[in-house]
Parts: structure tokens; sequence; C-alpha cells
């Protein structure tokens, strides 16, 4: 995860423009945040371009504008610059900006590849496919460059879609916000992605993932305060150890594993006969139930999702569990709920299609009532009432049993919180923080080893 970006928005074309609309609004002129954007990427470009010479793409309306300012900034600090155009539709601001560049200019046809290639072609407003003598020209200029920095998104690429068939870049500096397209899907296109802070207010109910803060136990903690999670088990007795000792060392104050075999990842785990479920179930001290990691899917694993998705219980429902569970069934829990499906687990619950990664986890938020944390690459975890967080976690959490240690993390967590957002939120920041620090090539079992640290980090 970038923490650069940590707590950083993330917001749609549309809004967008209607936060740079406010902007106008309340005094802003065009021409100043054009500058500010200008100026932003014009330092990132000199920061790594050095004195090799530029050239800049300025597409037409405010993306020429962004791009003209570019050239002017770039010029102004010393640096050798051409300015490569498409159109000449500029106004306002962007006109502005056209008439402040007194440097050399061409058409984008004649334009002669240059080590550093600045993109401005085509912006958020972008939601066609480009032409294809367009799209042609502008792979051969980057392909030719040895850096390319896109302004706000690739040329090619749409602003809110999830995944992107513009221009590669290698560093794509997103002005005032993020876009969907730098933050999940087929994010490569975007390269390394900056944000140039402009001072706009933007919408804040979708962000990246930031280092959450916990708190120590008090003086009156005692093992039920501090959280009493119960991890059911089934058919794979080995995933239900990992979430049980990913619970443990998660923050929990008691961990109980109810599995007819009797191993346990540690002996501060309780081990408890699968047939004392129901019992379990009812004790007002449990904080949090993990039902799926290795529950397998035959009739007694069936009843036993079943009496734990009617209970009162807060659930976190992870792997197989989600196979038995419904839509409506979750609906109509009124306790606190988390779900962890991968994508495959997810397509099979919620169904494929409805728009990007963000707006099908907010869509599965809102018809099951629960939290949604939906893994992968990106990350991205939805409430109900449509927050959303994105995280980035380390690729190498891509092996067997990771997800069970997710599972048994999210419930420590929402058994010391007693709030599901924010436990999926520590959970997720926590896995990730963990696998970091195990380094690149670990086992499941290893991960939950290195959560005391990562907590640590947090306090």
């Amino acid at each position: 995860m970038n923490p650069a970006l940590a707590g950083a928005p993330i917001v749609t074309a549309a809004q967008m423009r209607a936060a740079e609309a406010d902007c106008f609004a309340a005094g802003v002129s065009q021409v100043a945040l054009m500058e500010s954007a200008a100026r932003a990427v014009a330092q990132q470009v000199a920061r790594f371009a050095r004195s090799r010479s530029v050239l800049v793409l300025a597409g037409p309306g405010n993306n020429g504008g962004d791009g003209f300012g570019v050239a002017w900034f770039l010029t102004q600090w010393g640096h050798d610059v051409t300015v490569a155009t498409r159109g000449q539709d500029w106004n306002g601001a962007a006109a502005v900006m056209r008439d402040r560049w007194t440097g050399p200019a061409t058409d984008l046809d004649d334009a002669t590849p240059r080590p550093v290639l600045v993109d401005g072609l085509f912006g958020i407003g972008l939601t066609r496919p480009i032409a294809a003598p367009v799209r042609d020209r502008l792979a051969v200029l980057a392909a030719a460059a040895e850096l390319v920095v896109a302004i706000d998104v690739p040329s090619g690429s749409f602003a809110d879609q999830d995944a992107s068939d513009g221009v590669q870049a290698d560093i794509t500096v997103a002005l005032g916000a993020l876009k969907p397209c730098h933050v999940v899907g087929d994010t490569a296109r975007c390269g390394h992605v900056i944000l140039a802070d402009l001072a706009i207010a933007v919408p804040g109910d979708t962000r990246m993932i930031a280092r959450p803060v916990l708190q120590l136990p008090s003086r009156a903690d005692h093992k039920y305060t501090r959280g009493l999670v119960l991890v059911i088990g089934g058919t794979m007795p080995g995933a239900a150890r990992l979430a049980a000792g990913a619970a443990a060392r998660g923050g929990a104050g008691y961990v109980v594993l109810a599995s007819d075999d009797a191993r346990v990842p540690f002996e501060a785990v309780v081990s408890r006969k699968p047939d004392t479920i129901a019992t379990m179930l009812a004790d007002p001290k449990l904080g949090a139930v993990v039902i799926g990691p290795g529950l397998g899917r035959d009739d007694e694993a069936r009843t036993c999702f079943e009496e734990a998705a009617a209970s009162d219980c807060p659930l976190v429902i992870d792997g197989d569990a989600l196979a038995l569970a419904s839509i409506e069934q979750l609906a109509r829990r009124t306790a606190p709920t988390i779900l962890t499906p991968h994508s495959g687990e997810f397509d099979r619950l919620f169904g494929t299609g409805g728009g990007n990664k963000l707006d099908r986890t907010r869509d599965a938020a809102r018809r099951s009532g629960a939290i949604v944390v939906h893994k992968g690459a990106d990350t991205v975890i939805a409430a109900p009432d449509g927050q959303t967080i994105v995280a980035h976690p380390p690729a190498w959490l891509s092996t067997a049993g990771t997800g069970d240690v997710l599972a048994g993390l999210a419930a420590a967590r929402m058994a010391a919180s007693r709030d599901p957002m924010r436990a999926a939120i520590e959970a997720v920041w926590l896995h990730a923080r963990a696998a970091s620090l195990a380094g690149p090539a670990f086992v499941a079992d290893e991960l939950a080893m290195h959560l005391p640290q990562a907590i640590a980090e947090c306090l």
C-alpha cells in the first residue's frame, strides 16, 4: 500500500466536476485552479525529467490548458520543452494558458519523440475510445519516450472504469482526488500514482485506507471485555485453526475453536466440540463468530451455518459459508455482519456486472446489509450506507490460508470495537501490514505471528 495515498479521497468524474464548480462558485478563478494543477504536474515532471528534453501533448479543452500550463512552468524553470497539439478547442482558462505559451508547437502528427512525454491529450471527460489514428500516434510517441507522465489519467483511460485501454504511463499525477481508474481494476496503465492536492473540497465517503488508531486495553479490561471470539470449524480443520490463531493474536481476549479436531494453534485457544455450538451461540459474552473457513458444504455444514445466521451474534462469514448464504438470509440479520469474499465467491453470491469494483461492492453491501470486504489486489471495503475504503495489500498475500487469517482477525477487531466497518478496516490494514513484515515468501501459518508488531504500530 502506498503510504503517500493513505486516506486520499476517490471520486468519480462527475463528482470531480461538481467539486470544481463549487470551488468556482466560492470565488476561486478557473485560471488560478488550472495554474495550480499545471504547477503540481510540472513539479513532478521536473523532479523526474532532470535534464532530459520534454514533449507535452495538449489536447482539446481543459486537458490542453493543463498541458500548456505544464509546458510554461517547465520552460520558466529552464527545461527544453515542445508542445504537440490536437484540436483547437480552447476556451476560458485553457485559452489563457494557450496564449501564455510562446515556445515551439506542432501538430500531433508531426511531433518528434522526446525522452520525456507529458500526456495531456484526454482527461476524465473521455467517454469513448480514442480514434485509431490518434491512438496509434500516441502509442508511437509513448513507446519512444524514456518516461511518460500522464496528467490526471492516461489518455484513453476512462476515469470511472476499473479497466484501462489507454497509454501506458510511468507516472500519473491525479488532480485534486484519486479516480476509480487509479485504484481498482487494471491500474497498471497509470504506473505510479501521485496525488496533487489542489485544495478542492471533494466528497469523503470513498477513500484509500489509512493506518488505524487502536486503543490500549484499560486497567478495567479483562478477557471478556476485550472480546470473546468463537471460530466454528468443519471438514478442513486447518483453516479454522488459522482463523482462531489470527483472532487470538489480533487482539481478542478469549478464543474458542469449535471443531471435531482437538488441535489448536496454541494452548491459549480453547477447544470445544461442535455439538455445543448452539449453547455457545447463546452466550451473552460472545463478541464475534467466524464461520466458513474449512466449514464444508454438506448438510451438517448448512445446518451449522443456518444456526449462526439466525442468531443475534456478530458474524464474520468467509469461505464455504459464503457459498451457503443467500442475500435474502443476510439481509434479515440485525446483528453486525462482515462478509470476506474473494472475486469468485463475490460473483457467485452477488452476480457479475454492474459497474466497477467500487460500485459492485457498494451495491452488495446495500443489498445484504453487511460490511463487504471484496478481497483482491485491490481490496474494497463497503458499508450499506455507502462508505467505501480501498486497500492495495502486498501481492504475496495471494497464497492459501491468508483469507482465513483475515476472517479471524476481523472477528477479533469486531469483538473489541463492536463496530463492523471499523473492524473490517482495521483487519484489512493489519493483515496487509503483517504480510509486509513477514516478507515476500511466507505461508499463512506464519502470518499471524506478525500481527502483534502490526498492532503495536497502531497504538
